[in-house]
């Protein structure tokens, strides 16, 4: 099942040269991975029938053209693949004039909202999502684990607000970009936006919780690192290039 919505670029998603920002490709992608899961019953509105929850665990992000401010952008979702507790997304992004702007793919985890374990996706559910396990949009497995950098350039840290706090308590999965850039020396941060996003979370992040944020530059690739303040939690990986 081919799930398709509109979004147009407006104001607060573009940055350089009036083209759509990073994070705002990854709004429009998260948005509707939870507007397909509303629509076949397991989305937000369903959440207190249902009492289950997406939590997404990994990111990767290519961008083949950048569209600009004021176009509509047609982004088609599907259900590439459920197993067990796990379900896998992608996604192709088209301009106005139907060019492929971006694909990407992403890992979620299926849990429950009462006792914030682990659920498994049951046949009934999966088959509402209608996989097309045909439609890859890398043509291969490509969420393979992210590595943790021995030596790092540079390290900042931050304390998790309320502003980045979302539904279910966790700092918002989008914000963990936001983070990752603030770690970005200035000269890399100004190269910005980036071709590529890969982003791996191990951990939730809560409020008030203090994160290391560690940068460095590995075989022409930003990774940023984000663990505890004592590095005994991994909280996530961002790579970027």
């Amino acid at each position: 099942m081919i799930y398709k919505e509109k979004f147009k670029i407006g104001l607060k998603d573009i940055e350089k040269k009036d083209e759509v920002s990073d994070i705002a490709i990854l709004e429009y992608l998260e948005d509707i991975a939870a507007y397909h899961s509303d629509c076949v019953g397991y989305g937000i509105k369903t959440n207190q029938i249902t009492n289950l929850n997406w939590i997404l665990l990994d990111w990767k992000v290519q961008v083949i053209n950048r569209p600009k401010y004021g176009q509509t952008l047609t982004i088609h979702t599907w259900s590439r693949k459920v197993e067990k507790f796990y379900a896998y997304r992608d996604f192709e992004v088209y301009d106005n004039e139907n060019n492929l702007c971006a694909i990407a793919t992403s890992k979620w985890l299926l849990i429950s909202s009462q006792t914030g374990k682990i659920a498994r996706v049951e046949p009934e559910m999966a088959a509402k999502y209608q996989s097309e396990p045909e439609r890859n949009v890398f043509g291969e497995e490509t969420l393979s684990k992210l590595k943790e950098p021995e030596h790092f350039e540079r390290e900042i840290q931050y304390t998790v607000q309320r502003k980045d706090i979302d539904v279910i308590g966790h700092m918002h999965n989008l914000y963990y970009l936001n983070l990752a850039y603030e770690a970005l020396p200035e000269e890399i941060y100004e190269q910005r936006p980036f071709a590529s996003i890969r982003m791996m979370y191990k951990k939730e992040i809560k409020l008030g919780v203090t994160v290391n944020c560690k940068y460095t530059n590995e075989n022409g690739k930003h990774i940023i690192v984000m663990e505890s303040q004592k590095g005994k939690v991994l909280h996530a990986i961002v790579e970027i290039g």
